[in-house]
């Protein structure tokens, strides 16, 4: 099957490398959780107009309905690109929670369908990428593809300490562990945090995701599994080495917290530059109330 392309508008094809300027109209495709809506209003407040795509089954209706929005299946791929040109759209990014489907579950319109061999070579891989594939395919249309950091720097965890609680030496040896146990995963594409204490290994994030993750930590102490004091121990998130940092960068919020002194951690470290924060000051406020600490550090755990 031969491959076409819609043509794309000339405007969005000279889209200008560099930070988007003001008024321009940034589209979002949103998967589930809070952050689609906390770049949203990043982006606005930055005098940027936020256009939510949400994917149906995945994308919360009251995040999304917030801005002007459409909402599309996965595999509408000329849908999406022909509402985006409609909306002014020259940038777009991908944000929010989204697994990884089976082919068979797409939803595929003719534009999709068309591009289908070069869709098929995307899965082919780790969900690294999955998504830089995706996003090579909608650049071959005119939409450039960015990434939090260059719209919404704000919500990018930055380096040192986040609230009244500080790692300790031990902490500080446990965090540097398991950023070097991340590392060592990356290229089996495992997952993008861990849990230490005292060295010891507790958790190793896979696909069940980070609460689940934590979740099973608390079943593990219930039944004794676990012998670290309630208090010590770090949930560590980085992303993988040579990860496009445009895509599924480590994300942490209020709900981290809750998870982690739920637990029974001391404390949250995250790779500073490239993880994102939720409601910074409300996670700030909660790890406080929980004596949880909350850290970003430099990629080699050396700050």
């Amino acid at each position: 099957m031969s491959s076409v392309t819609i043509p794309s508008d000339p405007q969005i094809a000279a889209a200008p490398q560099g930070e988007p300027s003001a008024g321009r109209s940034i589209a979002l495709i949103c998967g589930g959780g809070a952050f689609p809506g906390a770049v949203a209003e990043a982006i606005a407040q930055r005098g940027l107009r936020p256009v939510m795509f949400g994917i149906r089954g995945w994308a919360d209706p009251k995040v999304v309905e917030r801005h002007a929005h459409h909402w599309i299946a996965l595999g509408q791929s000329g849908r999406f690109l022909r509402l985006a040109r409609g909306e002014g759209c020259r940038e777009g990014l991908f944000i929010g929670t989204l697994l990884r489907p089976p082919i068979s579950q797409i939803r595929l319109d003719w534009h999709t369908v068309l591009m289908m061999p070069r869709i098929v070579r995307t899965f082919r891989g780790g969900d690294d990428r999955l998504l830089s594939g995706i996003a090579r395919l909608l650049e071959g249309e005119g939409l450039r593809i960015i990434g939090v950091a260059d719209v919404a720097p704000e919500i990018v965890v930055p380096e040192g300490v986040l609230g009244r609680y500080q790692p300790s030496a031990r902490d500080r040896a446990d965090i540097a562990r398991a950023l070097q146990m991340i590392a060592a995963l990356g290229p089996f594409d495992v997952g993008q945090a861990a849990v230490i204490a005292h060295n010891h290994v507790l958790a190793v994030e896979a696909s069940e995701g980070t609460d689940n993750m934590l979740n099973r930590l608390v079943e593990l102490r219930a039944q004794r599994r676990v012998t670290a004091p309630a208090g010590t121990g770090v949930l560590v998130k980085a992303p993988k080495p040579g990860q496009d940092r445009r895509f599924d960068l480590p994300a942490i919020g209020p709900q981290t917290v809750a998870s982690v002194a739920r637990a029974g951690l001391g404390g949250i470290a995250v790779t500073a530059g490239s993880a994102i924060i939720a409601e910074p000051a409300e996670m700030i406020a909660a790890a406080d109330r929980a004596g949880v600490f909350l850290v970003g550090v430099a990629g080699d755990g050396t700050r």
